[in-house]
């Protein structure tokens, strides 16, 4: 009766499920437009590498994702075995061409196929052992903010592994009893060892057996294949279908100025170009300014809490959780359809503003993401509806105002923004009036903190004592930006960039370097896209060359001296710089010891995305307190060593306040120590957290 029944089951099944898919496909269609159709190429290479070649998977949390990227990789080559047994209800011999017996492919289909379902059902298993024994923490929710995690049921995510079980067995149960019910003894059998060991199973029940045994695991597989496909669009296994087109669409990292043949090349910089709003919209103030990439990816969330599990903000009690925030986005658009289309007026707000504050803007989230979802790009899109409307902290908005009026956070006169320079006994050139090989793009808190400016004069004595051409800009440099384009201040944001690019252009030199990952970040990364054709290095990339070059000599080693290295958001995740600074402290002789998060799986200190002007009382525990606990397990350490202006002040304050047992160093302490001419001057007295 199969080739009767089933082609009437398909056909129901095939309009439920496109009913529903149309359903989807509105909400994509209505959302407002997003530039992702660039560089092909490019797309096409990330694609094949992070969806289809499982990356994040293979580098994250083990076995897990292994067993992950073994589930896929099996169902991409096993849906020729669904194609397969959808045929046979039309003839019991039905093959894929190619595939079929006796063909030429079709022993390496054989094999490939009795592998793969071996190899899922055996992921599977170890998937349904994580949730119903262990309970992997993740899975289940991960600090307060997660509501739709606290006590709710996980039946789904159990019921879509049973389904794929069923798939694996039924199809296994089909083929075996098929070769009984058919005897077959050619390469089918000789080739599907898994599939032959079944058969010889059920050989005893004979052939009428084996065709009743056939027919039971076909209707099994076919129907769960039917009942999978309807479920996934109402359901996070949605992900199935819109996962690879999400990673494909992604923002792609910003084009880099070129280098310098062999000098100073650093990895690709990561995702960290933020799109501007399109004109005429400040942000998303409701669905109606939602794009439809960010509408992509909500259907994009496998709800797997990677992405909640690594953000500091969540590891600090506050309200954000990143998984909360793309599945209350998700919840939105499938409850309130006509929101999206502008026909809900005074609707309720789509993210509360405590949530959106919250953020420091590390990117944890999106570099942990497994299928490309950005939420950093779509939290600073809700603030800049925020910023426009004026709903920040007062402190927040008196240092926005400090930005314009002054160019900087602190709202002193850019005549200070040198002052650091009077401790020196020789003189920076300006860089506006005399050609320089580097432009010296100071920043902030290298500038006007305290604690700080001493990492700064350490700089430029260890540059002018190896004789490199070096310069500032002096009054005429103002804040880069990061931050505040990343508070949601676009035109402020673009304010600071005029003025920037002006002075730039005004100045004689070859490349820009900077102390401040921030900095580079939006130099490198975002500038170009306004005019600034030079490249753009953290001085830890320019000491590291000069000392493998000799031009530094490093002639006084810190036998004995054990550290631990905190890689910056901004440094190690935005712009893929790790090995720079670890060379450098390979090259004063310290032995570095590695905290468990490193390198792009760093921890942020809190400080990003506007926090450091935002109030952190109501905290459990500040990220920066949470990271030097971190180091302290590590045992005797001597130094906690930093290569970001905001990390020396952040940090020093959290040593203060846990009671670390070590000192915070800015790298350039231990290297000027190592050059014989200095000692430590590591850690100044703390004047208090910016405020």
């Amino acid at each position: 009766m199969s080739h009767v029944a089933f082609p009437i089951v398909f056909g129901i099944a095939l309009l439920v499920f496109v009913g529903t898919i149309g359903g989807r496909i509105r909400l994509l269609a209505t959302a407002r437009p997003a530039r992702r159709f660039d560089r092909l190429p490019e797309r096409v290479q990330r694609t094949i590498v992070y969806a289809f070649g499982q990356k994040k998977f293979l580098t994250g949390e083990q076995p897990a994702g292994i067993a992950h990227a073994l589930i896929f990789w099996g169902f991409v080559v096993l849906g020729l075995q669904v194609i397969t047994q959808f045929g046979r209800a039309l003839s019991v011999n039905f093959n894929i061409p190619g595939f079929g017996p006796n063909q030429l492919l079709g022993p390496p289909f054989f094999v490939a196929r009795d592998l793969l379902e071996l190899v899922v059902i055996v992921a599977v298993s170890y998937m349904l052992y994580r949730r119903l024994v262990v309970h992997t923490p993740r899975l289940f929710g991960l600090g307060r903010a997660e509501e739709r995690y606290r006590g709710a049921p996980h039946w789904e995510g159990i019921l879509i592994l049973v389904f794929i079980l069923f798939i694996m067995v039924g199809g296994l149960l089909a083929d075996a009893g098929r070769l009984v019910w058919l005897d077959i003894h050619g390469n089918e059998r000789e080739f599907a060892p898994l599939t032959a060991l079944v058969a010889d199973i059920i050989g005893g029940l004979g052939r009428s057996g084996g065709h009743t045994v056939s027919e039971i695991g076909w209707w099994l597989h076919n129907l769960t294949v039917l009942t999978f496909l309807n479920l996934l669009p109402l359901s996070k296994h949605f992900h199935i279908i819109t996962a690879v087109p999400n990673v494909f669409f992604g923002e792609l990292p910003p084009k880099q100025v070129a280098r310098k043949p062999g000098a100073l090349q650093t990895p690709p910089a990561g995702v960290a170009r933020l799109e501007p709003p399109p004109t005429g919209l400040t942000g998303i103030a409701s669905l109606a300014d939602v794009s439809w990439k960010q509408v992509l990816d909500a259907f994009s969330c496998t709800e797997c809490g990677r992405c909640t599990a690594k953000c500091p903000a969540t590891a600090s009690g506050s309200p954000l959780a990143p998984r909360q925030l793309v599945l209350d986005i998700r919840d939105r658009l499938y409850a309130h359809p006509a929101e999206q289309r502008g026909a809900v007026a005074g609707a309720a707000p789509l993210i509360s503003e405590d949530v959106l504050w919250s953020c420091t803007t590390c990117m944890a989230c999106v570099e942990a993401c497994p299928v490309g979802i950005e939420h950093v790009p779509t939290i600073v899109d809700m603030r800049r509806s925020l910023v426009d409307q004026g709903r920040m902290e007062p402190l927040l908005q008196q240092t926005l105002e400090n930005f314009a009026k002054q160019g900087n956070s602190y709202g002193k006169s850019s005549r200070m923004r040198a002052r650091w320079t009077k401790g020196l006994d020789f003189t920076i050139p300006d860089a506006r009036t005399e050609p320089v090989d580097y432009l010296w793009f100071v920043g902030d808190f290298a500038s006007f903190d305290e604690r700080v400016q001493t990492a700064s004069q350490r700089v430029a004595r260890i540059l002018n004592e190896t004789g490199i051409s070096f310069g500032l800009l002096y009054d005429g440099e103002r804040n880069a930006g990061n931050d505040v384009r990343r508070v949601g201040e676009e035109g402020l944001f673009e304010m600071l960039v005029e003025h920037n690019m002006a002075m730039l252009r005004d100045a004689s030199f070859e490349a820009i370097f900077t102390t401040d990952p921030h900095s580079l970040n939006t130099l490198r990364n975002e500038y170009p896209a306004y005019g600034l054709d030079k490249p753009v290095y953290h001085y830890t990339e320019l000491l590291a060359e000069l000392v493998a070059d000799g031009r530094i000599k490093l002639t006084t080693p810190l036998t004995g001296t054990r550290v631990t290295y905190h890689d910056p958001c901004y440094l190690a995740r935005y712009n893929r710089i790790t090995d720079a600074p670890r060379k450098l402290i390979a090259a004063t002789g310290a032995e570095l010891v590695e905290m468990p998060r490193h390198g792009t799986n760093t921890f942020c200190c809190g400080a990003g995305g506007g926090r450091i002007w935002m109030d952190d009382s109501k905290l459990e525990e500040r990220p920066s307190e949470q990271r030097i606990r971190e180091a302290q397990e590590l045992g005797t350490i001597d130094y906690f060593v930093v290569s970001c202006p905001k990390d020396l002040a952040m940090y020093s304050d959290a040593a203060k306040t846990v009671g670390a047992s070590f000192e915070v160093a800015e790298l350039t302490a231990l290297v000027e120590r190592a050059l014989g001419v200095a000692e430590p001057e590591v850690l100044a007295a703390p004047a208090g957290r910016e405020r």
